[in-house]
């Protein structure tokens, strides 16, 4: 009990501490595709953190099972180059014992990792993609904000607005248009300066236009004399019409109850793949206890790389299968679970090596050396 409570705390705490960074790494490179997206103008800035928060149980789902193999490799690596390992077998702590304490854990781990698979990453994809289609959705005047400058979509211009009221009218209005070809030169720049601007849609409520109360208009092509001025008391622009929301969402942010009850290829290997994501993580522990096996001579990280590569090689066949799936190009009736059978015999046979070299050099020392 004192040896499990001992390696329990030296895998969860590694483990702990490498999803911490591999979490940091995901949300700031979310965060930045967000940010630069916001910066276009084609989304609220306040909303990056609340997408970014929905995203995070999606985030733990693929980070907790490669921080625990991390885990194991780096705790066990170390238990053999303090020679500690040694002490344990000595006393009578086999590999299978070693790997039976950490597939407690792993046990944890995986109900963990399918209740967010199962159920929390579902939601909260939802929740974001909800947000994120709200976002697509919203026009130009939707986007802006007092004293700054917005671009309008297609590059037709620009508009900026000193204040905005409690109705949504803007106020101290600038809008910038280019209209005409650039190629002839014949390019003409409306400028309009009005007191107040705001959204209007059209009786059919099908259209949107952008009407100005009590303004200028100045029409000509830059360089030129002979610009036209005029006073207006309203004037209307026509906006561009919002992307329309998508019917059906991401495969990912389908709750999976549905799943279940599909017989379409694409949703079937969704369901696969949250069911994958928990079995994968026990099948890790018989891969990554073999290969923590390292001679004190070569440090611990001496078998980090080949494993990491071995671990990415079952994520990505993982991958394959569910995109071949999703394609058609093998029956929806195929699951992931030849490539889970395939890599849990691969770690049987690493276990079993070890057991055969030792066999090997028993018989040698017994019978090779002559009489």
């Amino acid at each position: 009990m004192i040896i499990f409570r001992y390696l329990t705390r030296e895998i969860l705490s590694t483990t702990f501490a490498i999803c911490v960074v591999l979490l940091l790494v995901l949300i700031s490179g979310r965060f930045v595709k967000y940010l630069s997206s916001a910066l276009a103008g084609n989304m609220d800035p306040g909303v990056i953190f609340a997408v970014i928060g929905y995203r995070i149980p999606g985030f733990l789902e693929l980070t907790i099972p490669l921080a625990f193999f991390l885990a194991i490799l780096l705790s066990f690596g170390r238990l053999h180059v303090a020679n500690e390992m040694s002490v344990l077998k000595a006393c009578g702590v086999s590999e299978a014992n070693l790997v039976s304490y950490t597939l407690v854990m792993a046990v944890g781990l995986a109900l963990l990792v399918g209740w967010l698979s199962l159920s929390i990453s579902p939601a909260g994809a939802a929740k974001a993609e909800t947000i994120l289609k709200v976002q697509k959705e919203m026009t130009e005047l939707d986007k802006v904000s007092p004293k700054r400058f917005y671009k309008l979509s297609g590059d037709k211009g620009i508009t900026y607005a000193e204040s905005i009221n409690d109705d949504r009218e803007l106020e101290d209005v600038f809008l910038a248009v280019t209209a005409g070809s650039a190629e002839n030169f014949d390019s003409r720049t409306v400028v309009i300066f009005a007191k107040k601007g705001r959204q209007q849609r059209s009786i059919d409520g099908t259209e949107r236009f952008f009407v100005l109360d009590q303004g200028y208009r100045i029409e000509g092509i830059p360089g030129n004399n002979d610009y036209q001025i005029t006073s207006f008391e309203q004037y209307g622009s026509k906006l561009s019409s919002p992307k329309r929301v998508a019917e059906d969402p991401e495969t990912d942010a389908i709750p999976t109850a549905e799943l279940w009850e599909t017989e379409k290829p694409q949703l079937k290997a969704t369901l696969q793949w949250r069911l994958s994501t928990p079995l994968m993580l026990l099948i890790i522990v018989i891969l990554a206890v073999p290969l923590s096996r390292t001679n004190p001579r070569q440090g611990r990280f001496a078998r980090l790389l080949p494993a990491i590569m071995l671990y990415f090689a079952y994520l990505l066949s993982l991958n394959a299968v569910r995109g071949s799936i999703e394609s058609g190009s093998i029956s929806s009736d195929v699951t992931l679970l030849p490539v889970h059978l395939g890599f849990l015999l691969f770690g049987l046979a690493l276990a079993g090596s070890e057991r055969l070299r030792k066999f090997k050099n028993t018989v040698s020392d017994r019978w090779g050396k002559p009489s």
